[in-house]
C-alpha cells in the first residue's frame, strides 16, 4: 500500500507542481485564506480534489509549500559570497522590488490566517519558518567561523527577527512596500552593526 502511495504522490511533475502553486497564490491573493477552498484550486489548475488531498493532505500544507515555492532564487546555502554582509546583500537581491511588493502583500494576508488556524501555523512552521531559521543558523555560523561574528554575540539569536521585521514594517510604518535599496540600507545600518560586523 505504501508503494502504491509513493507512486502515486511522485506523478506530479516539477513543472505541473510549480503551476499549481502559481494558482494557489493567485488565489490567495484574489480571495484570501480562509476563503480559499480545495474546490476552487481544483478548479483553477484542472485537478481533481481527491489528487490535491494525496499530494499534500489538506489547504494549510498546500499553501504553506507554496510560499516556500515562491522564494525566488533558490536557499541561502547556496550564497556564499565569503563574507555576512555579501550573503545578506546577495539574499536581498534575490527578489526585484515588484517581487517584493507582492510578497509583502501575501503575507499581510496571511499573517491573520495563521494566528486563526493552528493548523496553518503548524504548516508554516515545518516548511517555511523552520527551514528557512536553519539556512539562516548556517549563514550566520560561516560568519562565525570566519571570525565576522563573535559566537556569544546575543544579537545572533535575533537576525532572522530583524530581517522579518524590516520587512513587515516597511509597510506598517513608512506605507511603502519593502525594497531592495530599503533592505540593504537596513543590513548594513542595524543588522550587521548589530551583529559586530564593520560596514565601512
Amino acid at each position: 500500500m505504501t508503494e502504491t502511495a509513493t507512486v502515486r504522490r511522485s506523478r506530479i511533475t516539477p513543472e505541473r507542481e510549480a503551476e499549481l502553486y502559481a494558482a494557489v497564490l493567485d488565489l490567495l491573493r484574489e480571495v484570501g485564506y480562509d476563503a480559499l477552498t480545495m474546490d476552487a484550486v481544483a478548479a483553477r489548475t484542472r485537478s481533481s480534489k481527491a489528487t490535491l488531498y494525496r499530494q499534500w493532505g489538506g489547504k494549510p500544507e498546500l499553501v504553506a509549500k507554496a510560499v516556500r515555492h515562491n522564494k525566488p532564487g533558490g536557499s541561502l546555502p547556496d550564497i556564499d559570497t565569503g563574507t555576512l554582509r555579501g550573503d545578506l546583500h546577495a539574499l536581498t537581491l534575490r527578489s526585484d522590488d515588484c517581487q517584493m511588493e507582492q510578497n509583502s502583500a501575501l503575507m499581510r494576508g496571511l499573517a491573520m490566517a495563521v494566528h486563526d488556524n493552528p493548523d496553518l501555523l503548524k504548516a508554516f512552521k515545518e516548511h517555511l519558518i523552520e527551514p528557512e531559521m536553519a539556512e539562516f543558523k548556517r549563514v550566520l555560523q560561516r560568519a562565525v567561523d570566519r571570525g565576522e561574528v563573535r559566537a556569544d554575540n546575543p544579537a545572533a539569536e535575533y537576525m532572522m527577527h530583524m530581517m522579518i521585521g524590516a520587512f513587515a514594517a516597511r509597510t506598517l510604518i513608512d506605507e511603502q512596500p519593502p525594497t531592495q535599496s530599503f533592505l540593504l540600507s537596513y543590513i548594513d545600518a542595524v543588522v550587521l552593526p548589530a551583529l559586530g560586523v564593520h560596514t565601512t
